[in-house]
């Protein structure tokens, strides 16, 4: 709808959620709030979308203009809700940043969970000529605004604020959501008929139905029953409702496809998780960022994953980290990684190499069955094919002020204990002996050894601890 604009509320302080962070800024599913609304707000491809701010204002903008980011196809705009005095005076802030022709479509940035589907529906029951409200049934509909429908049924003819309503209006379970799209310029009269003769002493939004009836408009409800779609987050313990909400939703996405998961309850999704067929994922994994797993992959428990492909038949065993940021991590097909590994970022592991128990990767590239099995580190290095990296030894990159790279050509052994001094070339088929020191280059098929010869003394007694 190119004579779309969409204004979303996230002035709001959020007392309840004890925190100097404003609320919209929270994060679920790894994903401030106000970007999951900002998400479904661009699957409906506006032509601008206002953000009404205030408590946190600076924030909050310099936070969305990055969500956004300079491509956007929507124009971004901000108004400054100050003081706040309810949500019909928050929307009268956007007033002078709408063009009359077209629709708005208001929402809230902290209810994270709306669908663009549902959304887009909204939009096609208003088509441009009439309000539309989104509305669901609630069990306990306590807090919320009750929708009272004509005789009837199929129109609105009003919203009641839950500490307005009487009695019989709060036996009604159907609420307004908070969202509604309405032509603008209808929006824009109504919106300036406001009072705020009410126990609040606020000027609602919900009050221009009352003025729409008045003016002879139907104002129809798009009522759904999903209410996770339009739960708001008011303390940190709905957040983390909504959080295993979300997830376990994600799980059974995943599954659908799929995806065995030892758990469904304990998986966490923060970012996008692509899987290929056969995949299988055991319990208390995160995934952040960008992850991709290839067709049979297995992730054991507890392992934390982020901005990675894992390609297929790659085992990544429990406990293992890997954390690609902004480089990337690359797992072979048939890698074996782990238990208690880490990768970092830059690390691109080859086809059946293995990465073993309190072994870290950065910067470095590991060819066709390459192993480091136990206790290394392998930092800014080029590692050739069937390379046997020994216990305990470490690619010394880093001279205090300079990083610098080793590369270890195909099938050198390096023993345990041994440090290479970069730069450095271990030249193809060469060893190292083990606990050795290396700090020059070592020819093809040769053997170094960089140590003090060893010393066995005669004529020596071990110290008998003294007896006090």
């Amino acid at each position: 709808m190119h004579n779309l604009d969409i204004v979303i509320m996230a002035a709001g302080k959020g007392t309840r959620m004890k925190s100097a962070l404003p609320k919209v800024l929270h994060t679920l599913a790894g994903r401030p709030l106000l970007g999951h609304v900002l998400a479904a707000a661009s699957a409906l491809q506006p032509r601008s979308v206002v953000a009404i701010t205030g408590h946190g204002a600076t924030e909050v903008e310099a936070a969305t203009q990055a969500m956004v980011g300079a491509g956007a196809a929507f124009a971004l705009k901000f108004a400054r809700q100050e003081p706040q005095l309810g949500t019909g005076h928050a929307v009268q802030q956007a007033v002078p940043l709408l063009p009359d022709e077209g629709t708005t479509l208001i929402l809230n940035g902290d209810v994270p969970l709306i669908g663009s589907a549902t959304l887009q529906a909204v939009l096609d029951a208003c088509a441009g000529a009439q309000p539309v409200l989104l509305t669901v049934e609630f069990a306990d509909p306590t807090g919320y605004g009750r929708i009272v429908r004509n005789a009837a049924g199929d129109a609105v003819l009003a919203i009641v604020e839950h500490k307005d309503a009487t009695p019989a209006q709060r036996s009604i379970r159907e609420c307004y959501s908070g969202i509604m799209a309405v032509p603008t310029a209808m929006l824009k009269r109504w919106l300036g008929q406001l009072t705020n003769t009410n126990s609040q002493g606020e000027y609602y939004l919900t009050d221009v139905v009352q003025h729409a009836v008045a003016d002879g408009v139907q104002v129809l409800a798009y009522k759904i029953t999903d209410t996770v779609q339009v739960d708001g987050v008011n303390s940190p313990v709905q957040l983390a409702a909504l959080e295993r909400a979300y997830q376990l939703r994600h799980a059974h996405a995943l599954m659908e496809q799929g995806v065995r998961l030892a758990d469904p309850a304990r998986l966490d999704v923060r970012g996008e998780l692509l899987c290929a067929q056969d995949v299988a994922i055991d319990v208390s994994c995160i995934f952040e960022g960008q992850v991709s797993l290839g067709q049979g992959v297995r992730i054991g428990a507890n392992c934390v994953i982020a901005n990675a492909r894992i390609d297929a038949g790659a085992v990544i065993h429990p406990f293992t980290h890997i954390d690609g940021e902004r480089l990337g991590v690359q797992v072979g097909p048939g890698a074996l990684v782990g238990p208690f590994a880490r990768l970092r970022p830059g690390a691109q592991l080859g086809e059946g190499v293995h990465i073993g128990n309190f072994v870290e990767v950065k910067n470095a590239t590991l060819a066709k069955g390459a192993k480091a099995n136990h206790l290394a580190y392998l930092g800014d290095a080029t590692v050739g094919e069937r390379v046997n990296y020994g216990a305990g030894s470490i690619t010394a990159n880093y001279d205090g002020a300079n990083k610098h790279r080793t590369v270890i050509e195909a099938d050198v052994h390096v023993g345990s204990n041994s440090v290479l001094v970069a730069p450095v070339t271990i030249g193809a088929g060469a060893t190292v002996g083990a606990g050795s020191v290396v700090a020059k280059d070592v020819p093809p098929g040769k053997l170094a050894v960089a140590r003090a010869r060893q010393v066995n003394m005669g004529n020596w007694q071990r110290p008998e601890k003294k007896l006090l």
